[in-house]
């Protein structure tokens, strides 16, 4: 099964629509999950790609309001058995920001049945916060509480953690059974995730953020981090992260 993460920015949005959906067409993810996708992305997103349905609400209102970290998937090979919502807060049933965050944050999921041959399994995306250091590890922690409910079918987490890969919200995340599709693959890079559109040789921008965490899942097959540029130019502020997942 293809996976794929994305996070889209929300800025300046409209000029780079075909840019982003190019790159999502010729990855042809299964799943594919996306962070900063505002209610106009969103729009973009499903007119551009009919055959996904997708889970997911703007994390300011539950409704159209704010950003979403919207799960689709392909509707003709994926049956929804149930979805959710909660917010990385300390009352997750209500739009609101934790802890010591910055902006108000989200978690999407979505409990699918592969109708090619009955197997189950959960997909999880989010976006933590860029500044609250507490909201980040609690955030997370929170995750992988509600992530404890699927036990033992596979789940996929993924999103854009603003996180290094050995931070305390990817400790937690090991910690609880799940791994790094990119340490776990036998094909994999090393790339780094967030650019912010600067010079590729500036370090400064060379972080790896953006992740495909696995649990119960029977291997990653390869893991790549997407660096096309459609017409010569960048989609978006980070590369997408692309997982080959055996379930």
């Amino acid at each position: 099964m293809n996976v794929l993460s994305f996070n889209v920015l929300c800025r300046d949005w409209a000029p780079r629509v075909p840019l982003v959906t190019d790159v999502i067409c010729a990855e042809a993810p299964d799943v594919f999950g996306l962070q900063e996708a505002h209610a106009d992305w969103m729009d973009a997103v499903c007119a551009a790609f009919p055959d996904y349905d997708y889970v997911g609400i703007g994390r300011n209102d539950g409704k159209r309001d704010g950003e979403f970290s919207a799960v689709f998937y392909q509707k003709d090979r994926f049956t929804l058995l149930d979805s959710g919502h909660f917010w990385l807060s300390e009352t997750p049933d209500v739009p609101g920001k934790g802890w010591d965050a910055a902006c108000i944050r989200i978690c999407s999921w979505a409990l699918l049945e592969d109708k090619t041959n009955g197997k189950r399994f959960a997909v999880m995306n989010t976006h933590l916060d860029h500044r609250g250091a507490v909201a980040a590890e609690q955030g997370m922690a929170l995750i992988l509480e509600r992530a404890a409910q699927f036990g033992d079918l596979p789940v996929l987490l993924m999103g854009d953690f603003n996180s290094f890969p050995e931070s305390a919200p990817c400790r937690r995340a090991m910690d609880a059974g799940f791994a790094d599709a990119r340490a776990v693959a036998p094909v994999r890079d090393d790339l780094y995730t967030f650019h912010n559109f600067g010079d590729p040789n500036d370090n400064a921008f060379q972080k790896i953020i953006d992740y495909i965490f696995v649990k119960n899942c029977k291997s990653v097959e390869s893991f790549r981090v997407v660096t096309d540029r459609p017409d010569g130019f960048l989609p978006s502020d980070h590369y997408p992260v692309f997982a080959a997942v055996n379930i």
